[in-house]
């Protein structure tokens, strides 16, 4: 019966432990269910806000940011104006490349790196160069940065063939600067090329933007307002792989206005050669109005270059060439004997030296110690206004110089536009330089002195003029006494606001002219004449230039009785003297213009 009974026993026991195990149970069960509750409502409650604060706090933000990601902006530069010369004839013009940019916000900032270096082998450009444009726009940045312009056929397969690693980058196709003369004009015409950091800030109140391609140089740069254009541009919207679905808006990009100027490409051309590989100038302009008809400037080069992208090594090259981007025909010299005309005129204007004036000349001429000689260290003897212009006598004008004095010397070299810019469109242009006593006692802390004057009346000392200067000069005598404003927009070019009266007297203007006609029939300028150059005139001048050998000068003009040109031919440091350096330039690009007039390509 124990036996039997026993679990029983066992039972009742383990029926009596549950029954008192059971309110501990439940009691736990309900304290877990709260925490799990209170748990919850906590993470609910901190959804919640979350939620709340991105939707009313930075909803707007959010939205512009998830936007960003979806649209993205297109701009579409202009066609930059085309640049014709007084013919028609195409200066610079636009072509279409292939060019490569990056959407920024396409990718995440960390996953950057693997593009450039990727990008960087492929355009062949330094790292850096691809990474400061998107850092000047931002990486959240959803407009286009351009990275690379000018792409080869080579170049753009491979951007396509890695573009798994290439996530934002496009190329599109855009219109790019093309001088079909390549180096012609060059320094005329100048060149275009991208703001960089510092200029865009000096441009961004005007509406410039990152990527805008500005002219840099010469006529692009002195015509930008007019040749730039508007900007337009495309919004549109993206799909996760960047691929473009629709287009939301689209603005039509304006195209700048052409430009005429008054250069003759076939003049240009014939200047150009009668310069040849020396370094210097050449120019000419019609006299009746200051038109610029050819500005030629040696060592030169090829704006074609700035269409892409210039390595230091190439830009290092390129500036030893004897720094051909330095425009000669807009830098000061010393004029030397050409300076005579202003000297001339400054005599016979002052009254003490007459048109009829005779003057002894010697071997040299001492002032206040110095002995300024005559070229041909002799002395030619007695002789006027005509012969001393014919024979560039240093002694006569000296005597003429000292005699008006500093105050009026320098007043007539001023009247005759040295000093100051003669204000033609190119922003490189140099005043030259009209030194006087106030100039000297700043710089040199001592007064000007009679030898000062002597040694500005044949062109030399502190005096400096640039060869379109020199040009404004000789173009005085030759249209009657005006001084003309030299331009080279083709507008409004028989306009009398291009010329300014000096107020010479008849008298001086004809001495002038019959001086400068003589030195070309009979004294240092008889290489000039040539068969198909119609009665010219002009002036030499032999420039001292130390350590260096001499510059050498010639500025003439035709016919003599109703000239249509100016000719102006600079040598630096050529040596030979001006008579026989300079004067053949001179007359062989005389000789291309009366050619092509006579054969109606005028």
């Amino acid at each position: 019966m124990m036996r039997v009974g026993h679990p029983t026993t066992t039972l009742k026991t383990s029926s009596t432990v549950g029954r008192k195990q059971t309110p501990r149970t439940v009691g736990g069960q309900y304290q877990s269910v709260v925490v799990m509750l209170i748990i919850s409502l906590f993470l609910l409650g901190g959804i919640g806000s979350r939620l709340a604060f991105l939707q009313l706090v930075e909803g707007q933000r959010n939205k512009e940011l998830a936007e960003n990601n979806r649209i993205r902006i297109v701009p579409r530069q202009p066609v930059r104006g085309t640049i014709f010369d007084r013919k028609g004839r195409i200066l610079a013009s636009s072509r279409l490349s292939h060019t490569a940019y990056v959407w920024p916000l396409a990718q995440k900032y960390d996953t950057w790196e693997t593009s450039v270096r990727r990008l960087s082998q492929i355009l062949e450009i330094p790292p850096e160069e691809i990474r400061k444009p998107v850092e000047a726009a931002g990486y959240n940045s959803p407009t286009r940065v351009r990275i690379g312009r000018d792409l080869t056929p080579k170049q753009i397969t491979a951007i396509q063939e890695y573009s798994f690693e290439l996530k934002g980058v496009d190329v599109d196709i855009e219109h790019v600067r093309n001088y079909p003369n390549n180096d012609s004009a060059s320094h005329v015409l100048g060149y275009t090329g991208e703001l960089n950091a510092e200029e865009l800030e000096k441009r961004r109140k005007d509406g410039y933007r990152l990527g805008d391609i500005v002219g840099k140089m010469g006529v692009e740069e002195g015509f930008e307002v007019m040749l730039r254009g508007e900007w337009g541009g495309q919004q549109v919207e993206v799909d996760g792989e960047g691929k473009v679905v629709r287009i939301l808006g689209e603005k039509q990009a304006k195209a700048g206005k052409d430009v005429t100027l008054t250069l003759d490409l076939n003049l240009q051309k014939a200047a150009e050669s009668a310069l040849g590989r020396r370094k210097g100038a050449v120019v000419a302009i019609d006299p009746n109005n200051g038109a610029v008809l050819a500005m030629v400037s040696y060592p030169k080069f090829d704006p074609n270059i700035f269409s892409k992208r210039i390595t230091p090594e190439q830009w290092k090259k390129l500036q030893g060439q004897g720094n051909p981007f330095v425009n000669r025909a807009l830098r000061g010299f010393p004029p030397a004997s050409t300076f005579k005309v202003v000297t001339a005129a400054a005599g016979m204007e002052s009254e003490k030296y007459p048109p009829n004036t005779v003057l002894p000349t010697f071997a040299y001429l001492r002032v206040g110690g110095t002995a300024f000689g005559e070229w041909n260290r002799a002395g030619f003897g007695p002789m006027g206004y005509v012969r001393a212009m014919a024979w560039s006598s240093n002694t006569f004008h000296g005597q003429i110089g000292r005699g008006v004095g500093g105050e009026v010397l320098i007043d007539w070299a001023r009247r005759f536009g040295f000093g100051e810019k003669t204000g033609i469109e190119i922003a490189s242009e140099a005043p030259g330089l009209i030194a006087d006593d106030k100039w000297k006692r700043e710089r040199f802390n001592w007064e000007w002195t009679a030898g000062d004057t002597v040694n500005m009346s044949i062109g030399q000392g502190f005096t400096l003029a640039t060869p379109l200067q020199v040009a404004v000069m000789f173009a005085v005598p030759a249209n009657g006494g005006d001084r003309v404003k030299p331009h080279l927009l083709k507008n409004k070019e028989n306009q009398q606001e291009w010329r300014e009266s000096l107020n010479l007297k008849e008298s001086t203007i004809s001495t002038l002219r019959r001086g400068l006609r003589s030195v070309v029939t009979a004294g240092t300028g008889t290489a000039v004449n040539r068969g198909g150059v119609p009665t010219p005139a002009g002036k030499s001048g032999t420039a001292e230039a130390p350590p260096g050998k001499a510059h050498a000068w010639f500025g003439g003009y035709a016919p003599f009785d109703k000239p249509e040109i100016v000719v102006v031919a600079f040598a630096e440091h050529s040596g030979g003297g001006g008579g026989k350096v300079a004067a053949p330039m001179v007359g062989q690009v005389l000789d291309a213009y009366f050619s092509l007039k006579r054969q109606g390509k005028w």
